[in-house]
């Protein structure tokens, strides 16, 4: 007779802090797209989070598959695969730097504490600003890191890629071009290692002579860099775009992708520095952030990256003279 055999199917978990125009698009592009079969919501704003958990499952009718959505607290949070840290709202002076003590202080008030109750998954930050954020995120918590990530300018090289398909007429799924550095003003564009499916992007600029009349490269890299404000003077916010940009990070972590993706990364080492968090490619998978890849950079990038770099260890240290560790 042969013997029962009994498993417990994984489920794929993600808690979300924060639940405001950031934190419910992630929530709900996640649901949109099959990401996850278990979500937490939690909010400072109880009653919040438990109106979004409701108003998510209205949806499951419609979505790939199924998927419990619940509000809940620390005990909830530390059950879960990755969680999605979006507490906070952006300023509207166009200074994402001015919010670091106040998010700081929010990062303070769950992370040790989830942390404590048993939570051994990977933290994913959106909080602004992003980069610094991140950082205190990992010396908060304590973990490796490769399992805490930022957001980074993962949705500024979205934003490069849109207005490149634009000049071009091409689409921007064949195109692949990052934004590196600080996901904020000092942000640098890629261009010298950018490429039109596998067609590097400064020769088709020669081979198309007409179609760059008039376009200067510095004015694209800048249109990247203020579309959030522009965003935000229309609407007061950004929430689609972000959302899709985290929801695109988690996935790739709970199926193992190995995508090379734009995030907020740890250096040690690679592209000469260490000790902090900023926006690069990396190799994403189960493990968070396997490997950053190391592009070619131009003499303009390298002093673009350079600057970035100052901002981040700049407002490190103004971060650790709050004394939030």
């Amino acid at each position: 007779m042969l013997a029962a055999s009994f498993y417990m199917l994984q489920t794929r978990k993600v808690g979300i802090v924060g639940v405001g125009h950031v934190g419910s698009h992630c929530a709900l592009s996640m649901l949109l797209q099959g990401v996850c079969d278990e979500m937490v919501l939690m909010d400072i704003i109880p009653e919040k989070a438990k109106a979004h958990a409701i108003d998510c499952m209205d949806t499951i009718s419609f979505l790939p598959h199924r998927a419990i959505i619940r509000d809940g607290g620390i005990q909830e949070l530390s059950k879960m695969d990755v969680i999605v840290i979006s507490v906070g709202s952006l300023t509207k002076n166009e200074q994402r730097l001015e919010e670091l003590k106040g998010s700081l202080e929010a990062i303070k008030s769950f992370v040790p504490d989830v942390v404590k109750a048993g939570f051994d998954g990977i933290f994913v930050t959106i909080t602004n600003p992003v980069d610094i954020v991140t950082y205190f995120v990992r010396e908060l918590s304590g973990f490796p890191k490769n399992k805490v990530i930022g957001t980074g300018t993962g949705l500024d090289s979205a934003r490069l890629k849109r207005i490149l398909s634009e000049v071009t007429n091409i689409d921007s799924q064949v195109i692949q071009a990052y934004m590196l550095g600080e996901h904020g003003d000092t942000q640098v564009a890629n261009f010298s290692s950018a490429t039109i499916q596998g067609v590097p992007f400064l020769d088709y600029m020669k081979t198309h002579p007409e179609q760059f009349k008039g376009i200067e490269l510095s004015v694209l890299e800048k249109q990247v860099v203020r579309t959030a404000w522009d965003i935000i003077s229309g609407k007061n916010c950004t929430e689609f775009g972000i959302g899709c940009t985290c929801s695109n990070l988690v996935k790739a972590i709970f199926h193992n992708e190995r995508r090379v993706l734009p995030c907020s990364a740890y250096l040690d080492g690679e592209y000469g520095y260490s000790g902090f968090y900023t926006g690069v490619p990396a190799i994403i998978g189960s493990n968070g952030v396997e490997e950053i890849l190391e592009l070619p950079l131009d003499e303009r990038e390298r002093k673009g990256f350079s600057d970035a770099c100052a901002v981040m260890k700049k407002y490190i240290e103004i971060g650790k003279s709050y004394k939030i560790v």
